[in-house]
């Protein structure tokens, strides 16, 4: 094949596939943000396979898929996760780590929408359907942006626990939240701390949910059997996470700079041979912190700087997934 033909196959290949994927956080030109359920791509060339493993669709090399939680304004009363010791007397409002948590949807949230922007970069955003129903102009302003709304649960607490009717209408209850309030249908889920239990993915499966993240156990996206169907798998990462890294207290700002620039360069090099991705987490208080953001501005600078890279929502990546035949797949999962 010629240059100019590749050329122009790419081209083609990039004009059929803006139709759609704006809407689900490719960034391709021309495009419009989503203000509805996210449409599916219709992908006009097949992924190209290297010689260890299968890559993705052409002209991407690596897609890095962003995080954005949702989860301020639907933390309890008492007991949520912040920096302040649980040192409260019973039946006291923890009113100082109210205030932490409020920085999520009055500062952080708005902060990293404008740095995606500036990007042209579109991410999932796992929402508590609770957060939502508190703050559901900033849950639509997430959406009509043209990011991906994912469900988180209708509140902040544990499900692994339920029995199956009451952790299926626990899961649905924050779905139809998230869709009554943007107009968008969930498609992933993620569940508290990762903690699904025995039936999450059935019970997500049939609400009609296509993929979660709640695994570790891969750099790429793999598919599973779960009620006589194909289910995508969309790993997730503690290790590029600002909860776990940052608010856990393991690193600083720089720490945490040096450890997606490590991370990005390894997979990055790797995705030559073989299908990678980089999963990155943010949290609403925490990675839309002034500091954070600008080391997220500095990584995302530095990642677009290389051939192939881009930035995917985690519904693109699950669709494709689903749709390519070369996705590894899993015979049995728990």
């Amino acid at each position: 094949m010629t240059n100019a033909t590749s050329g122009q196959d790419r081209r083609r290949f990039l004009r059929n596939l803006s139709l759609a994927g704006t809407a689900l956080g490719l960034p391709w030109k021309g495009g419009s943000p989503l203000s509805g359920p996210a449409a599916i791509p219709s992908l006009s060339q097949p992924a190209t396979h290297a010689a260890g493993g299968g890559c993705w669709p052409d002209g991407i090399r690596m897609p890095i898929s962003i995080s954005m939680q949702f989860e301020a304004g639907g933390e309890p009363e008492t007991g949520a996760d912040s920096p302040f010791p649980p040192t409260l007397q019973k039946g006291y409002v923890d009113l100082p780590a109210k205030t932490w948590f409020q920085y999520g949807y009055r500062e952080g949230i708005p902060r990293l929408l404008e740095l995606w922007d500036a990007f042209g970069v579109k991410v999932t955003s796992h929402m508590i359907g609770q957060a939502v129903l508190n703050n559901p102009s900033l849950a639509k302003e997430i959406v009509q942006r043209g990011h991906e709304a994912a469900a988180h649960g209708m509140s902040w607490t544990s499900q692994y626990n339920l029995d199956y009717a009451a952790e299926k209408a626990f899961i649905k209850a924050g779905a139809d939240a998230i869709l009554e309030v943007t107009g968008q249908q969930p498609l992933g889920y993620n569940a508290n701390w990762l903690r699904r239990g025995e039936h999450t993915v059935k019970i997500l499966q049939e609400l009609g949910f296509l993929y979660h993240i709640d695994d570790l156990s891969r750099d790429e996206p793999f598919i599973i059997p779960v009620n006589g169907r194909d289910f995508a798998v969309v790993p997730y990462t503690l290790r590029n996470n600002d909860i776990q890294q940052v608010e856990g207290r393991y690193f600083s700002t720089a720490d945490f700079r040096q450890q997606l620039k490590d991370e990005f360069d390894q997979l990055y090099a790797e995705s030559a041979q073989r299908r990678r991705m980089m999963s990155v987490s943010t949290h609403d208080r925490i990675g839309g912190t002034p500091a954070m953001v600008q080391v997220l501005r500095e990584f995302l600078a530095y990642a677009a700087k290389h051939p192939g890279v881009t930035f995917m929502r985690k519904d693109a990546i699950a669709r494709f997934a689903l749709a390519d035949a070369h996705t590894i797949r899993e015979q049995v999962y728990r």
